[in-house]
């Protein structure tokens, strides 16, 4: 029997692309017993249109309506995973920019039964990108990948675009009372908020045919809201120890100036004692879960201390030209170049320095890992953190 599956397209504004995608997916799944459901937040007439050609369609094609725009994009597919036909459902954008042709490899992928997930990425071998546009679209949207990744670096491993919103879900697989969904990515509250397996298929990333980018500074602002509420724990403790280090940093630069050391010597020095403290402290609060699966302790050092030395000495250039050139405080050029240095610190720490080492051909035949009260503890407060949230 036909493979039962639903296509949840969210739709704002985009009539002018229901026929050419309705037709598409059609060809691209005569295999499978499937159905088109649109849920619409539009203010012109795409749910009509829906109607229309859902009238002539070769497939079912139904429509929700939704007369708030409740979640962003993310709350219509949660809205269209609670009313699927099936249990297997692909969700895609209704702008064309997610090929219809590529929905039976999802389906093809899944039907390997290692995954629960199959994500469409634009980064994985095969993948493309030049649907994004302009090298401005193109560097938000890595540097949200990478941000994205630093924040959950163990659950999003083995996912390369956490970002898409072309995928395939097992409906049966997820609690979707758990999601919270807050603008576009609906799948990063997905993979943030279980243990689903994750696979992936390579994906040409279409040009736009009709309509406009929904992305906005507002979007980015929810987006930026929504990833603190999935995981703050993490990264705020990874900034209140940058906060302690930089305290530490004036106060040593301070004290040293005092006695008259020249600020530059001040600073080298701040910074090699606050490098050295925030290592220790980050080993123990902050990546204390993902410390097993790194390299050894001497390796994170090194890395940490090395990448660290390497900011500094970006970073004082920097701090001293704006002390010579704006005239003002070398210690408040310092704490403005520590802010600046903050991301890139976390970015480099959670996907270089704790990346979890590449398994060999022998580790298959090593015991697994006893399961210790510690790890039972970490796991705990793992879940608890990965509980739903409000902001």
């Amino acid at each position: 029997m036909a493979t039962p599956v639903t296509v949840i397209v969210p739709t704002y504004n985009e009539r002018d692309n229901v026929a050419e995608l309705v037709a598409r997916t059609a060809v691209a799944l005569a295999a499978y017993d499937a159905e088109i459901l649109f849920v619409d937040d539009s203010g012109d007439d795409t749910a009509s249109e829906i109607a229309r050609v859902a009238a002539d369609a070769p497939l079912p094609v139904r429509v929700i309506h939704r007369e708030h725009n409740t979640g962003g994009l993310g709350g219509a597919v949660l809205v269209g995973l609670e009313a699927a036909a099936a249990d297997l459902c692909i969700v895609m954008d209704g702008d064309l920019q997610h090929p219809p042709e590529l929905l039976p490899a999802l389906l093809a992928r899944h039907a390997d039964g290692d995954a629960d997930v199959v994500a469409a990425s634009r980064y994985v071998g095969g993948g493309d990108t030049s649907g994004l546009g302009t090298a401005v679209r193109f560097g938000v949207s890595r540097l949200a990948t990478w941000l994205t990744r630093a924040m959950f670096p163990i659950r999003l491993a083995r996912s390369t675009d956490p970002m898409t919103g072309f995928f395939l879900v097992d409906r049966s697989r997820l609690d979707l009372a758990a999601l919270k969904p807050q603008g576009f990515k609906i799948l990063l509250e997905i993979l943030a908020r279980t243990d689903l397996r994750i696979a992936e298929v390579p994906m040409e990333f279409g040009e736009r045919r009709h309509g406009t980018s929904k992305a906005s500074l507002r979007q980015g602002g929810t987006f930026i809201a929504h990833l603190a509420r999935l995981r703050f724990g993490k990264m705020s403790l990874f900034a209140l120890i940058g906060v302690i280090g930089a305290v530490a940093n004036l106060g040593i630069m301070w004290l040293l100036t005092l006695t008259g050391v020249p600020y530059i010597w001040a600073a080298i020095i701040g910074a090699e004692v606050t490098i050295i403290g925030n290592f220790l402290l980050q080993e123990r609060f902050v990546f204390a879960d993902m410390r097993t699966d790194a390299r050894g302790i001497g390796g994170r050092f090194a890395a940490s201390f090395a990448f660290n030395n390497a900011e500094a000495a970006l970073r004082i250039p920097v701090m001293a030209l704006m002390v010579e050139t704006w005239h003002i405080s070398s210690v408040l050029a310092t704490g403005l170049s520590l802010i600046v240095a903050f991301v890139a610190r976390f970015l480099f720490h959670s996907l270089v320095v704790y990346a979890p080492r590449r398994s060999r051909p022998s580790d298959a035949a090593v015991e697994p890992k006893p399961d210790t009260a510690t790890i039972r503890i970490i796991r705990a407060i793992d879940s608890e953190a990965m509980k739903p949230g409000e902001l």
